[in-house]
């Protein structure tokens, strides 16, 4: 049979069907047979002849036709083509001939050299063009070969029949129908072997036909998109390699061979046909089974090398030491998030990335499982959360990061969660490593109790939110703590642990059903200890029979369990009921129990809960109950009498079952009964909250509407819910991360009441609730919830919300591109409600976003004098009759009814018109009564109103000669009309429109008069009287509950009868006094400011964000303060109270003379950063040598919060003071947050400009090592101990010591920093880099901009940079050394000046929020021009690693790409001299970097095959191209806009025909 015949199976469609019956088709083909020497094929009714014996065959052979010689080919060619006109078909239907013929005659040597003969020949004469043969043949081979797969397939499953599909008609002819037998498990094996090597060989041989066929079609000039076709096809046959399958027979190594030549052709740098970066994307370095063929090792290292290269351009320096501390509001993601605002509260934060091969960061939990346990990036993930356990952050944090543990997951959400970076193995190692570093500490004898129970809060948290497999976890306690840890647990702290989570429902459910249930008791039940330091000791009370409890508990559980438990622990259990039966139950003086009773009492809670929670509401309600006095005989309303509320030392002990009863038991008391409750109920309920906020918070209004959507109806629980979010959880709220969604909640009920007549209690009270809650807002926001549509604000709140968005823009940046973009609808909303326009003195401090989007609104005040003056006849007549002494109520009605609400809103600016000066010319029972029978809208208009006709009537009367002080006088005797005589105006309101119209020069001295008022004066006194501390849960005292007319005043107590708990007309001023101070600075008033601050420095004591407010208002006026107005600013902080630098007064004390600190100053701050602040390193036992790379990653030695090893003593110390509980530190949150913030409010108040400031902090960190070995280990003691020499380095040590030298170091005494940090010198040096890149990350960008002028001016100083005589060899050798990473550097003590200056530019970047990033181009500007390579390699290394974090910041992004290629240009541009000849080559990495950086980008995060770059990208790179040598365009040929030279260009436009067809 002839081997056309056996190769029907492999033949290609053609590139046309229209083609496949043209008749010029057929004569083709029979032209190339002739040729191959092909006859034509057997009819279908020609019977099958026998197979010719070996005789015949030798007789008849010499008989058959030869065919004819190649020569004939092409005129028997040109002869057919003149039988048909269309020469571009003919061409067509020619390359489609082509196609089938390689594929038939691919295994036959001969006919497959005649056709490469045949098709350089056809292209000689045009009828074969590459640019579409060469396509439609690979796509050909590609089928092919997917057929020969899938009949291989068949051939292999075919069980019952010997007729196997033969898959290449390649061989002898298959058996026929008579041979059929029975197929046996070793025929079958044979056949599928058989199968797989005819396969094989078919494939091979296609392969090594195609490639030889591109190697002649390569030679001529392809379109890129031929070639990048090509290099596709070629690539898949090497990246999707097995030789299992493939075999090695000698044609694989041939076609190998040929494959290998076509792909260094396509990446040959002098052609670059491809960019060689293609290679790097291309995943060929990771093929299994890889052939033994020197070739393909070559190509493999070469990618290697050059990926490695390249990927060092997209990581940070110390890149695994960046790490979330927490030492910030705002937990900025690392991964881009091109999402809505709608969707912003469902996004899972990525605190930490990880680097793929190309450098990418990287997240998911498919790529954190394979991690593997031990390498450095599980340790930087356990880092991550270690220090999170240790600091707790926000909730919200925790439930964005956390992913539940596999085994608790529903079927339906089993597969893994994108942008999550951590697994519940590395949660479970961090939580076990916390409860080892505690039992260390409480063997230590440290009174550390309050550790124990932040971290049982937090533990409670993880293990109900199913993060970690509670079994999986006791199974490694156990492990740890009978291994390395064998001697620490010697108390029952982790018994009490267990004990806190054991009625959790996932514990329940393991110690229940799961089937380790006993060998899991059994090892709970192990961790029991006898250990009774103090029998008197509340804590050691309950650790003494907190083991009973559990017992107990277990005992309860299950009968299977009980063989384990221990006779002697359910005697103690005894103990507890008769305790219980003799004191417990009828123990009501709770203020004043023992030691060992208040002990008892926690033990009780484990076990009687249930009890003991009836136990506390009896002692809150022991005093009974009154009437609330001053109702109808038919409003019987009973009220509880007041007690003291139940401190917190007595609470911190309560078992959390405990607690979660007690809190739904008050909630029903609170919002439920209908019994008013008293103040101790109220706040007992809010310290409950507090001293738990993992474990207890709940959003309330969410969770009042499940349990009664009629709850919130019932004003006096609005009201009661309102005063606890307002002067109780406000700082939790915000810890919580629940804000803006409270905010949201509020501003529901705002919008409802506003034009609502008569509620102005609520509506006043919500309202300064909204005031409290957006100016407590430090990262962007959505004013609305859904994102769209005006604002449902109030007046008053959009100006707030200005502001707001004023301070947070100017003190912390805006975090995320995608809020820059939404910051222009926001304030669409804003100022589509709001009539507002801001003074040029407020606009002058604000931010230029701001500033340029609010400066082009109109002035509309004149228009509303307008109104008025059209207006006041009218109003003047409305208010005569309204208002005359003798005008009879009744008419009121009347007026209400009848008059407009534009003349209604004049109404307060007639009265004081009618007044003169006399208040008594008013009747003011009438006034009064409008006012509150109007709604809460109309009362806010009259404010604004009155305000702009007060101030117009100011300017009328000084026109008309009168005395300014008489003017002054007459209207403040107006003003005190409303506000003090009758009080019939919230102050509030109108002293924030008074002084939203600083433009009036007397605006802020009527404040100032206001402010000053006698009145006023006494009732924040007597407010501060009544409070008690401001530290309310400190007060240990029975609450005194204030009338509620004399609290909230006549308007706004009116016909309410509901009391007050905190709520108070002083009270309302507490958001606003801080906005008066930033008004009077903004105009120059500092006098007045100063004299505000003294007055009001123990009202602002109470203000729940006064730390938030001495920060923002230090860093918002930075460089406008005097020095004696920053040291009253500071005092409202109450300085004794905040960890400032034992130096830090005497630096402030004298501003007239200002001296800066020295350098031990700014040292010990960064000290104190790095011992509270910074992620400590961790704590395994690997022994390394000492400074080692090892060393620096798992050697532990931080101290807790606020404690200070001894020099005696390395690693964790003996606590001084205790970790501070959340409540304590409300504002800002978290002791991390506390430490640096303070940190930043010593730098913003030092008398001294940025530019000294950020000149100490660079000189310590450039010097940073040398200084610390020197006076830490006693060596390298001498001026030239890091290696002086003449010579240009080719080592580190060399590299170095052109700024590192002893002699600038000499002036800080450093001691004792290493002995203090716990910390070898290496690791501690590193960590200070970190420590100030933080630091200075949140200070205002005037610093940013000194930085980057220090920065350029230690890279331009560093003499070898710019040193013509040596060699680019030795210059880019000594550029490897100087970039090093400082934890490798210092592994050898080898950092240098730039090393340490790129690191701490590095750890500034990535704690920077997106917009101050834009800032970073100072560098590069102050940088240039750059005249060598050595410098070019400097600036991408510092630059180059933002550009992934700019991915989704377009604009920043081309801004930043412009600037470096411009440096490029600098030292390769086409009129460039530089010093020593460069070739192109030699920044093959910086070009990679290139081409990666800009599919990264246009991919919007990591690269993937189908990854494009933007076309403007490309026709940026294209201009900057232009001006380069053509040597180093040729490299960047691809990055341009021209199709006919670029891959990328060429498949956007093929992308663009398709989209368009």
């Amino acid at each position: 049979m002839d081997q056309s015949q056996q190769q029907r199976t492999i033949t290609a469609p053609s590139s046309s069907r229209s083609y496949q019956f043209h008749p010029a088709r057929a004569k083709i083909i029979d032209l190339f047979n002739l040729y191959l020497g092909r006859g034509s094929r057997q009819k279908p009714d020609e019977p099958v002849r026998d197979p010719p014996n070996k005789s015949q065959k030798r007789v008849h052979a010499p008989s058959r036709d030869l065919p004819p010689g190649n020569e004939h080919f092409i005129v028997d060619f040109q002869q057919l083509q003149t039988q048909f006109n269309d020469p571009d078909q003919l061409r067509a239907i020619t390359e489609s001939v082509l196609v089938t013929m390689v594929l038939q005659c691919s295994n036959h040597a001969p006919r497959a050299e005649f056709l490469l003969f045949a098709l350089r020949a056809l292209f000689r004469i045009g009828y074969v063009n590459w640019d579409t043969f060469l396509p439609s043949l690979l796509s050909s081979v590609s089928a092919a070969e997917a057929s020969l797969n899938q009949a291989a397939t068949a051939a292999s499953s075919a069980t019952t029949s010997s007729q196997s599909l033969v898959p290449v008609g390649i061989g002898s002819p298959g058996p026929s129908g008579n041979e059929q037998a029975p197929v046996t498990p070793l025929a079958k094996d044979t056949a599928v072997r058989s199968s797989q090597r005819v396969r094989a060989a078919a494939v091979n041989s296609l392969r090594q036909i195609s490639c030889k066929i591109i190697l002649i079609g390569i030679e001529f000039n392809l379109k890129p998109i031929t070639h990048a076709d090509i290099f596709q096809y070629l690539m898949n046959w090497l990246v999707n390699w097995d030789m299992r399958e493939m075999g090695a027979e000698k044609s694989l190594a041939e076609w190998l061979r040929s494959c290998l030549e076509v792909i260094w052709l396509l990446v040959e740098e002098g052609k670059s046909r491809i960019p060689f970066y293609e290679l790097l994307r291309s995943g060929l370095q990771f093929i299994e089974n890889i052939p033994d063929d020197e070739g393909l090792f070559t190509l493999v290292m070469e990618i290697h090398r050059r990926r490695d290269a390249m990927a060092m351009h997209m990581l940070m320096l110390d890149q695994h030491l960046h790490c979330p501390t927490f030492g910030t509001h705002r937990i900025s993601s690392q991964t881009p998030a091109n999402v809505s605002v709608e969707a912003v509260a469902h996004l899972r934060y990525s605190p930490i990335t990880y680097p793929s091969v190309l450098g990418e960061p990287l997240c998911g939990e498919d790529l954190a499982m394979s991690i593997p346990q031990g390498s450095l990036d599980w340790e930087r993930a356990v880092r991550c959360i270690r220090h999170a356990i240790r600091t707790t952050p926000s909730p919200d944090w925790w439930k964005r990061v956390l992913v539940v543990a596999p085994c608790y997951r529903p079927s339906s959400q089993a597969g893994p969660i994108p942008g999550a970076v951590f697994t519940s193995d590395m949660i479970c190692e961090a939580i076990i490593d916390r409860i080892v570093e505690l039992l260390k500490l409480t063997n230590s004898d440290a009174n550390c109790w309050q550790e124990w129970l932040v971290f049982s809060d937090i533990f409670f948290f993880l293990i109900k939110s199913g993060c970690t497999d509670f079994v999986d976890f006791i199974d490694k306690l156990v492990l740890r703590l009978n291994g390395d840890d064998n001697h620490i647990l010697r108390t029952n702290h982790v018994t009490w642990l267990l004990a806190q989570i054991i009625r959790v429902e996932l514990v329940m459910t393991a110690l229940n059903s799961d089937l380790k249930k006993v060998e899991t008791t059994r090892k709970i039940l192990s961790f029991h200890r006898e250990d009774r330091t103090d029998p008197n000791n509340p804590q050691s009370v309950l650790l003494d029979f907190v083991s009973s409890c559990q017992n107990l508990r277990i005992w309860s559980l299950s009968a299977t369990t009980r063989a384990y438990l221990n006779n002697d622990q359910l005697l103690k259990g005894k103990q507890i009921d008769e305790w219980w039966r003799s004191k417990g139950e009828r123990m009501m003086d709770y203020m004043n129990l023992d030691d060992r009773s208040i002990g008892m009492f926690w033990v009780v809670s484990y076990t009687m809960a249930q009890p003991a929670c009836e136990t506390v509401i009896n002692w809150l309600s022991s005093s009974g109950m009154a009437e609330l006095p001053g109702l109808q005989p038919n409003e019987r309303v009973m009220m509880m009498q007041e007690v003291t509320p139940l401190p917190m030392s007595l609470l911190s002990g309560f078992s959390m079952n405990l607690c979660l009863k007690l809190a739904l038991q008050m909630e029903e008391a609170l919002f439920v009964s209908q019994v008013v409750p008293s103040i101790a109920m109220v706040e007992t309920y809010t310290r409950l909250l507090l001293i738990s906020p993992h474990s207890m918070f709940r959003s309330h209004f969410s969770q009042l509407a499940q349990r009664s959507a009629s709850l919130l109806s019932k004003p006096g629980v609005t009201l009661l819910v309102l005063e606890i979010l307002n002067y109780r959880l406000l700082p939790l709220y915000r810890y919580q991360g629940k804000s803006k969604t409270l905010m949201y909640d509020v501003t529901k009920i705002i919008s409802a009441l506003k034009a609502k007549r008569g509620d102005h209690r609520i509506f006043r009270l919500a309202e300064n609730l909204c005031m409290n809650l957006i100016l407590s807002l430090r990262d962007f926001f959505s004013v609305k919830r859904e994102g769209k549509g005006p604002t449902e604000f109030t007046e008053t709140l959009n100006r707030i919300t200005i502001m707001t968005l004023a301070i947070t823009i100017k003190t912390r940046g805006i975090a995320d591109a995608d809020h820059l973009v939404y910051l222009q609808t926001m304030l669409e909303q804003i100022l589509a409600t709001s009539q507002h326009t801001w003074s040029e003195k407020t606009l002058r401090h604000f931010p230029s976003l701001l500033r340029e989007a609010l400066m082009g609104r109109v002035d509309k005040r004149g228009l509303s004098i307008q109104a008025w003056q059209q207006a006041e006849t009218t109003v003047i007549n409305q208010c005569t009759q309204l208002l005359s002494p003798s005008a009879e109520p009744a008419y009121v009605m009347t007026y209400l009814s009848h008059s407009f609400p534009q003349h209604r809103q004049y109404l307060c600016a007639g009265a004081c018109m009618l007044m003169q000066g006399h208040p008594d010319n008013v009747n003011s029972a009438n006034l009064a009564r409008v006012l509150r029978e109007v709604s809460p809208e109309e009362v806010t208009a009259n404010i604004y109103t009155l305000v702009d006709v007060l101030l117009h009537k100011v300017h009328v009367d000084l026109q008309r000669g009168h005395n300014i002080k008489e003017i002054l006088d007459k209207h403040d005797a107006n003003l005190a009309f409303f506000f003090w005589t009758h009080e019939m105006l919230p102050l509030d309101i109108f002293i924030l429109a008074l002084i939203d119209r600083d433009d009036d020069p007397h605006a802020l001295i009527i404040a100032k008069i206001l402010l000053e008022r006698p009145e006023l004066m006494q009732r924040i006194n007597m407010y501060c009287a009544n409070r008690g501390p401001p530290e309310h849960w400190l007060f240990t005292q029975v609450f005194k509950r204030n009338e509620l007319q004399k609290a909230l005043g006549n308007h706004l107590s009116w016909k309410d009868r509901y009391p007050t708990f905190f709520d108070d007309i002083a009270a309302r001023l507490l958001p606003v006094i801080p906005l008066v101070v930033y008004r009077l600075i903004e105009n120059n008033a500092m006098d007045t400011a100063d004299k505000i601050l003294t007055a009001y420095s123990h009202f602002l004591a109470y203000h729940p964000l006064r730390f938030t407010f001495v920060r923002d208002i230090l860093a918002y006026f930075y460089g406008h303060l005097p020095g004696q107005l920053v040291v009253k600013i500071l005092r409202v902080l109450g300085l004794s109270k905040i960890p400032f630098s034992e130096s830090f007064p005497q630096y402030i004390s004298n501003p007239s003379s200002p001296t800066c600190p020295p350098l031990d100053y700014f040292a010990t701050l960064l000290l104190n950063l790095v011992n509270n602040v910074i992620p400590p390193l961790s704590s395994s036992n690997c022994s390394s040598r000492s400074g080692s790379m090892a060393d620096m990653l798992n050697t532990s030695a931080r101290p807790l919060h606020g404690k200070t090893p001894g020099a005696s003593q390395p690693g964790p110390a003996n606590a001084s003071e205790g970790q501070k509980a959340f409540y304590q530190i409300q504002d800002p949150g978290t002791y991390t947050q506390l430490v640096l913030e303070t940190a930043v409010i010593e730098i913003l108040s030092l008398p001294v400009s940025a530019s000294q400031i950020v000149s100490s902090l660079v000189q310590i960190i450039v010097n940073i090592q040398s200084t610390l070995i020197q006076s830490g280990n006693g060596f390298h003691g001498a001026a030239n101990g890091v290696g002086q020499g003449s010579v240009l380095p080719t080592s580190p040590s060399g590299g170095s010591t052109d700024s590192m030298s002893a002699s600038r170091s000499t002036c800080m005494n450093t001691a004792s920093f290493v002995s203090r940090s716990g910390y070898t010198c290496q690791q501690l040096s590193c960590l200070l880099i970190q420590a100030c890149g933080l630091l200075l990350a949140q200070l205002p960008p005037d610093f940013h901009t000194q930085l980057y002028m220090e920065a350029s001016r230690v890279v331009r100083e560093t003499w070898w940079l710019t040193d013509g005589k040596r060699s680019q060899g030795e210059l880019d050798s000594a550029v490897g050394y100087a970039l090093m990473d400082p934890t490798w550097a210092a592994q050898d003590n080898t950092s240098t000046a730039i090393g340490n200056i790129v690191a701490l530019l590095h750890a500034f970047f990535s704690n920077l929020p997106q917009e101050w990033l834009d800032g970073t181009h100072l560098i590069i500007k102050n940088l240039r021009p750059v005249t060598s390579v050595a410098m070019l390699r400097v600036v991408f290394r510092i630059m180059g690693p933002l550009l992934p974090r700019l991915a989704n910041t377009h604009a920043l992004f081309n801004k930043t790409l412009a600037l470096l290629l411009s440096t490029m240009v600098d030292v390769f541009g086409k009129n460039s001299q530089t010093q020593v000849p460069v070739e192109a080559s030699q920044i093959a990495d910086l070009i990679d970097f290139l081409h990666h950086v800009v599919h990264y980008e246009g991919q919007g995060g990591a690269v993937q095959s189908s990854s494009k770059p933007r076309p403007d990208i490309l026709a940026l790179i294209g201009r900057a191209a232009d001006s380069l040598r053509p040597d180093v365009q040729h490299l960047l040929s691809h990055l341009r806009t021209d199709p006919n030279s670029s891959i990328y260009a060429a498949a956007l436009q093929n992308t663009a025909k398709t989209n368009t067809s």
